[in-house]
């Protein structure tokens, strides 16, 4: 998500430039030094030798593809609170970390996400066993709060605390290292598989709501993980369209992604006027 909207901000950035060099503005100066000063054309110049195919390319692929592809505001609309559920209270510190603005960029971000995963996946095939495969496997989100402390000995001490009648979100503020959570009283949100440590992953799912667990060992340390929600399963007819979009999307690798978007710039008539930025459509 970083590197889309760096591309995205630098690339308007540049086209800002690119317009505002031509004709008598190329030497209007941004910037005064007592050593020379730095004119727009100094800028864009700079910054297109840095950035300039990375950015041209995102900028390409933006209207190559919106042309081509749809994207409502409600497939975007459901991906920001899909991230608003598992960042919670954590969502504006993590729109900061991925230098996002606010959530208007961050649906900007998303909207170009999503046209280049439709364009990725649209000759795709997914068969019926796959499907079923993939639902079978498929566990729906929990929602968990944890205490993380460096050793076992501190874990179990922590554990019968709580055995004894000792509030779950006291103990987190006062024992726990993960200092984001523990603030929260060790809420950590939804999460689906894949996205914690194995060992905390597994743990998590094997309780029940409420329940408590032993310390668990991960590489960051020894946890107690209560499981506060769990999702229920929706049925595969209710699923089997978002199932086949993330199969498609597991079959893309990098050198297809790459085929793919070949294909578009090219069937798209892209030229590159600029000599210094012929290299797109090889890169691309």
């Amino acid at each position: 998500m970083k590197k889309i909207v760096i591309a995205l901000s630098l690339a308007a950035s540049i086209t800002g430039l690119s317009a505002c060099s031509s004709g008598n503005t190329n030497s209007e100066v941004v910037a005064e030094t007592k050593a020379g000063d730095i004119s727009k054309e100094d800028l864009y110049k700079a910054m297109k030798e840095k950035y300039g195919e990375q950015e041209l390319q995102e900028l390409v692929y933006e209207k190559v593809l919106a042309k081509k592809y749809e994207v409502s505001d409600e497939e975007v609309n459901k991906k920001v609170k899909e991230i608003k559920d598992q960042t919670g209270e954590n969502f504006e510190m993590v729109l900061a970390q991925n230098n996002i603005k606010d959530e208007n960029e961050l649906k900007k971000v998303i909207k170009s996400q999503l046209l280049m995963e439709k364009a990725l996946i649209k000759d795709v095939k997914v068969t019926d066993q796959e499907l079923k495969e993939s639902y079978d496997a498929y566990k729906p989100e929990v929602k968990a709060r944890h205490i993380l402390v460096k050793d076992e000995k501190t874990a179990k001490e922590v554990k019968s605390k709580l055995s004894n009648g000792n509030k779950f979100e006291i103990l987190a503020k006062e024992y726990s290292t993960d200092k984001a959570s523990a603030d929260k009283g060790g809420d950590l949100g939804w999460f689906g598989t894949g996205k914690m440590d194995p060992e905390f992953e597994k743990a998590a799912y094997s309780l029940e709501v409420n329940e408590v667990s032993d310390p668990v060992k991960s590489s960051f340390g020894y946890h107690i993980i209560e499981l506060t929600d769990k999702k229920k399963k929706k049925s595969f007819d209710e699923m089997k369209s978002e199932l086949e979009y993330q199969v498609k999307l597991s079959k893309i690798d990098q050198t297809k992604a790459q085929e793919v978007m070949q294909k578009e710039l090219k069937d798209a008539g892209l030229v590159i006027k600029d000599k210094d930025l012929k290299g797109l459509l090889s890169n691309s």
